[in-house]
Order: C-alpha cells, then sequence, then structure tokens
C-alpha cells in the first residue's frame, strides 16, 4: 500500500528523517560552492578601475589625491576582512553567486565611501561630522545584511542631524525601495532626524537629492518594478537630480530641501 507511512520510511531508507534534507539532498542545495578567488582578485580590479576613472572626471575640489592610500584601506583591507571572517562565501541573494553578492556590495561601499568629501562640501561640515550608521559588520555573517537603515549621520551647525541614504546607480535604472523610505518617515516620526537620499547616477554622471520622509503614499513615481522581484519602488524623476559629477558639489542651500 503506497501511503504517508511508506514515504516515510522510503525515505528513512535513504537516510533521512527530515523532508527538508530529502530536498536539499536531490537538489544539491546542500552542497557550498568554492568561492573563486581569482574572479575575485579581477572584481576588485575593476573596483579600483571605477575609482580611478571616477577621480579623473570629478570637480578638483572632491578628487581622493592618494588613490594608492584609498585602495588599500578601502577595498584590499576591506576585502581582506571579510575573507578572514568567512564572510564571502555565505553571501547570496536570489541564488546569486557569492562573488557577485560580494562585488556589488563592495561597489556600493567604495562609492559612498569616495564621495563622503562631497558630503562634506555639500552641507559645510568636517569630515569628523559624519558617522556612519549602517548595519554592515565585517565581522559578523549574522549583523552584515542590508536593512532600512541609512548609512550615514550627518551633524551640521553643531548640533542639527541629517541622516544619508547613500545610493548608487551603474545601469541608469533609479530608484528607491520603498522600505528605505517608511524607515525615513518612522525615524522622522519617533527621532525627529529627517533623512535624505543621495543618488549617484555613474551611468549617466548625475547625482539626485531627495528628502525622503515627504514622499507621499500617493505620489505618482510609486512603481512596481518587474526587474526587482517586482518591488514597490519611488522611481527618482529628473528634475531631483541637479549635481554633475564633474562640477564642482552643491551646496545645501542650492539643493532647496526643507530641513525642519
Amino acid at each position: 500500500m503506497i501511503d504517508t507511512k511508506y514515504f516515510k520510511d522510503y525515505r528513512l531508507k535513504l537516510g533521512f528523517t527530515n523532508q527538508q534534507n530529502v530536498k536539499k539532498f536531490f537538489g544539491a542545495k546542500d552542497i557550498t560552492p568554492t568561492v573563486d578567488f581569482n574572479y575575485i582578485s579581477l572584481l576588485n580590479d575593476r573596483l579600483i578601475e571605477i575609482i580611478y576613472k571616477i577621480n579623473e572626471i570629478v570637480s578638483p575640489d572632491i578628487k581622493v589625491n592618494n588613490l594608492e592610500s584609498f585602495k588599500d584601506e578601502h577595498i584590499n583591507q576591506v576585502f581582506e576582512k571579510l575573507k578572514q571572517h568567512h564572510i564571502i562565501e555565505r553571501l547570496n541573494n536570489q541564488g546569486r553567486r557569492p562573488e557577485e553578492v560580494y562585488f556589488s556590495w563592495m561597489r556600493g561601499y567604495v562609492i559612498s565611501t569616495y564621495f563622503l568629501k562631497a558630503l562634506s562640501i555639500i552641507f559645510d561640515t568636517d569630515l569628523s561630522n559624519i558617522k556612519i550608521i549602517g548595519d554592515d559588520d565585517l565581522e559578523n555573517i549574522d549583523s552584515f545584511r542590508r536593512t532600512p537603515t541609512a548609512d550615514l549621520e550627518i551633524s551640521i551647525n553643531n548640533f542639527k542631524k541629517i541622516r544619508i541614504e547613500v545610493q548608487s546607480g551603474f545601469q541608469g535604472i533609479n530608484d528607491i525601495k520603498q522600505h528605505k523610505v517608511l524607515e525615513a518617515q518612522k525615524i522622522a516620526k519617533t527621532k525627529h532626524i529627517p533623512t535624505i537620499a543621495i543618488h549617484f547616477d555613474l551611468f549617466n554622471g548625475q547625482v539626485a537629492f531627495i528628502r525622503l520622509d515627504t514622499i507621499e503614499e500617493n505620489d505618482a513615481h510609486w512603481i512596481t518594478r518587474q526587474q526587482m522581484e517586482g518591488q514597490t519602488v519611488f522611481n527618482i524623476n529628473q528634475n531631483y537630480f541637479i549635481w554633475k559629477l564633474t562640477d564642482t558639489p552643491p551646496s545645501i542651500e542650492e539643493l532647496d530641501i526643507e530641513l525642519n
């Protein structure tokens, strides 16, 4: 008789007491692929190329003077720390290879770090007043994750705080995920701190500035992006792009963003 008892006995004879383990076995989902560090070496080289190319064309005000030092601190050392704590091999996102997830994260990290000098000019504050508050821990896979928390918090005029969500676009598609907006609205309500998204569209060489916590639920720019598993996103209108990357960064006054 073929019944559920037979199914269970059959799986026991195969050596499994858990149905999920059977599925993992037949689908080879229990096998962790070996990280190709030669591939990652090439990806790191590309990160360096990206920064060198950007540094050639931006305004002299924000250029990195010592690219070798920047490369060592923000690419080589970060890579070594992730490797040392075995984080790279455990990275995954919708089935993508860990090397690709690593490159995607590193690319965003390197870009946001590169433009810290520009942010200090825009908000007329010292670099020491720009604090990293994101949740990515380079030593702990359990806390190395993407959360809604903004990347930076900036103190201006010695008392006013602003949260900054730094984004990078590389394909000409410029969106903000819905959970980033919801988090900004929560922070504005509970801590009275505004959040500004600064979106670097490196494909087109332009930068947008958007006050996230004031985006309305019925704003016409909310769309469903099929390329992102059908997520709801805020599509950044061209009017938000006010800085050409080849020009001097604008001042906070020129952004025309209300911060009260």
